[in-house]
């Protein structure tokens, strides 16, 4: 399974500090196993299959999609509770 980055989310990323990052990308890991590890909830209102996991107080937002014979992991943003769901 590849996983690919939006803009925004590489970014948010980078700007966390080492431990944070760390857990962010461990949790990000975890949704490549078959099944996704993590507290995961399908996402309101779209119909693109958003799901969101639960990392601490991050929130990641992310989808599953095929590129040919290839799955990926789309992760489409990354930032804390309070501020993740305002943009949606």
């Amino acid at each position: 399974m590849e996983i690919r980055y939006s803009k925004s989310a590489q970014k948010a990323i980078e700007s966390y500090d080492r431990p944070t990052k760390q857990r962010v990308k461990a949790g990000i890991e975890g949704l490549t196993k078959k099944p996704p590890e993590g507290d995961i909830k399908r996402m309101q209102g779209y119909t693109d299959g958003r799901l969101r996991l639960r990392v601490g107080k991050y929130r990641i937002v992310y989808r599953y999609d095929l590129d040919g014979m290839i799955e990926v992991l789309l992760i489409i943003d990354v930032d804390s509770r309070g501020d993740i769901y305002k943009r949606r």
